[in-house]
């Protein structure tokens, strides 16, 4: 199901918008276009000597670049003040990676929120909190499409932590009134990630090994159905639900609502790309406990809700990302 694109959104004409980890793949996408809407852009990130281009041209454009950890109370309290609406993006992503670090994915994706929510509550109790959570909270998938009701069953220490912080985001509204939404983001993909960055962007990642002809490895028969979302469409869905009145406090699926079995999609991006092979693989023992199966978002209660339906198609979307890849390659 597709819609025009999400033009509609609108609202952000000066107001102050914060970025926290405004330099990775979908923050990076999320800064340029509150930019482009005319909000005044604030950027949180770890580390400005990482992202050294980036920052450069940010700044150029007019944002202002502030380097801040995401645990550090009085950063976060610095950074919140005077904000109207607040996207975080930062975060340690990846199931496998949480079961074997879970110590790290505590301290950064809990830890770090709640010390935002303190800041927030302390230093901006009117801003809009956007938190991107994950499709993972619900754990094993099915045949049928997934709804926001169906209760969350976690397989991985990542996907307890992300559901953690949406406790603490309806406490925080309870008690201090704080205004928030969620977006359960499923299989995000487009122009923009790290050849080197592994631990999530599944589709980024077989595109880069295809275009440098590599193998494209596929755990098991590759079967397995994933609901994959342009890049565009998502940063429109993570803007509408910043200014919607009526998302307050509501947690939504945001995703494209087809599932793709994983075998496909590769087989698609080899097509498009003219190189790269399919390299069928045993699962790693964790990656195969933590598996969730098919999984297909429900994006009814976003559409209606919201207005926000995605735009671009599995084919357009992957035409679009390896003929950007393509041309950083050449």
């Amino acid at each position: 199901m597709r819609g025009q694109k999400a033009e509609r959104v609108s609202g952000y004409q000066d107001r102050r918008a914060l970025v926290i980890g405004g330099f990775g793949f979908i923050g990076r996408h999320v800064t340029e276009r509150l930019r482009a809407k005319g909000a005044v852009v604030t950027v949180l990130t770890r580390s400005t000597a990482a992202h050294a281009d980036a920052v450069r041209v940010v700044a150029a454009a007019g944002a202002t670049i502030v380097e801040g950890d995401l645990r550090d109370a009085a950063a976060m309290a610095a950074a919140v003040t005077g904000q109207d609406v607040v996207f975080n993006l930062a975060g340690q992503s990846g199931a496998v990676r949480s079961m074997e670090d879970p110590y790290t994915d505590l301290d950064v994706n809990v830890r770090g929120n709640l010390v935002l929510l303190d800041a927030l509550r302390a230093e901006a109790p009117r801003a809009r909190l956007v938190f991107v959570s994950s499709r993972l909270a619900y754990g094993a998938g099915g045949a049928d499409p997934i709804g926001e009701e169906r209760v969350a069953d976690p397989l991985c220490v990542h996907a307890i932590h992300k559901l953690a912080v949406e406790h603490y985001l309806r406490v925080y509204r309870s008690v201090y009134g704080l205004s928030f939404t969620v977006a359960r983001l499923t299989n995000p993909y487009g122009p923009g990630q790290p050849a080197a960055r592994t631990a999530y962007g599944v589709v980024n990642r077989l595109i880069h090994l295809a275009l440098t002809d590599q193998a494209l490895p596929i755990y098991g028969d590759g079967g397995q159905r994933r609901d994959y979302l342009y890049i565009d469409d998502a940063v429109d869905a993570l803007l509408a639900l910043g200014v919607s009145e009526g998302s307050d406090g509501v947690i939504y699926n945001v995703g494209s609502g087809v599932g793709t079995p994983l075998v496909d999609m590769a087989r698609a991006i080899i097509a498009m790309a003219g190189s790269g092979r399919l390299a069928f693989t045993a699962w790693p023992q964790i990656a195969q406990q933590v598996e969730t199966g098919d999984f297909v978002a429900d994006i009814t209660r976003i559409t209606r809700e919201i207005g926000w339906r995605p735009c671009v198609s599995l084919r357009d979307g992957l035409q679009r990302t390896v003929s950007h890849y393509r041309a950083q390659v050449s």
